[in-house]
């Protein structure tokens, strides 16, 4: 359902985003591992990313760890191993991630419907690249997202899959399995270093990860 949905919107593909990458979100949707979708170019934008009204029929955020690849990862028969992985990688980046979803009430769905709505992928605000990013742990790099200037919530890159890496390696290898090529210069996103935030139109959303940088959202009314 996801590759036609893809195929029909006639959309350039600018990456893959990745969804339930921790222990709680697998459990709600009962499945034991992360689920793909793909980022559509025109969805994509700097920091600060201004959300016009109607642009979304939710209005919740993920503060997540990108990865912009270097060079392709093929398909073949090995996986694709974590330093082959990290070696593909151009650059990290804080990011926010505002996911969206066609249906009324998409907490209620199972994780097959999900999929096929492009595991609800919506906006995506990139921040710059991180200095020294590869270098850093970011299992370790702790996240704050503050809203109105409130902090809201607090997480780390541990929460996805037990580090941000452990994400790229499943996506490459995944995809690798179905045939596709993660493409040079496409965006990985990982998934939400702390639980979803839920806001509000009028709200501006900031994701501080420290060293790596800080990203803002506005969301108008």
């Amino acid at each position: 359902m996801q590759d036609g949905l893809a195929a029909s919107a006639g959309l350039a593909v600018a990456g893959y985003k990745i969804g339930a990458t921790n222990a709680d979100v697998q459990a709600r949707f009962g499945v034991d591992a992360p689920f793909s979708g793909r980022i559509f170019a025109e969805f994509v934008g700097g920091s600060p990313l201004y959300v016009p009204p109607g642009r979304v029929n939710f209005f919740t955020i993920e503060p997540e760890f990108d990865f912009v690849m270097g060079r392709a990862l093929v398909p073949r028969a090995a996986p694709h191993t974590r330093e082959e992985v990290r070696q593909a990688v151009a650059s990290v980046h804080p990011a926010i991630e505002v996911p969206d979803s066609r249906y009324a009430d998409w907490l209620s769905m199972t994780a097959a419907d999900l999929i096929a709505d492009n595991a609800i992928a919506g906006l995506l605000c990139l921040g710059p690249a991180a200095p020294g990013g590869l270098a850093r742990d970011l299992a370790a790099q702790p996240v704050t997202v503050g809203v109105n200037g409130a902090r809201v919530a607090e997480g780390a890159g541990r929460n996805v899959l037990g580090d941000p890496w452990n994400v790229l390696v499943w996506l490459a290898n995944h995809l690798s399995a179905r045939g596709v090529t993660l493409e040079a210069g496409q965006i990985v996103t990982t998934g939400s270093a702390t639980d979803i935030v839920r806001c509000r139109p009028g709200d501006t959303v900031t994701a501080d990860f420290g060293p790596l940088g800080r990203v803002e959202v506005r969301f108008g009314d």
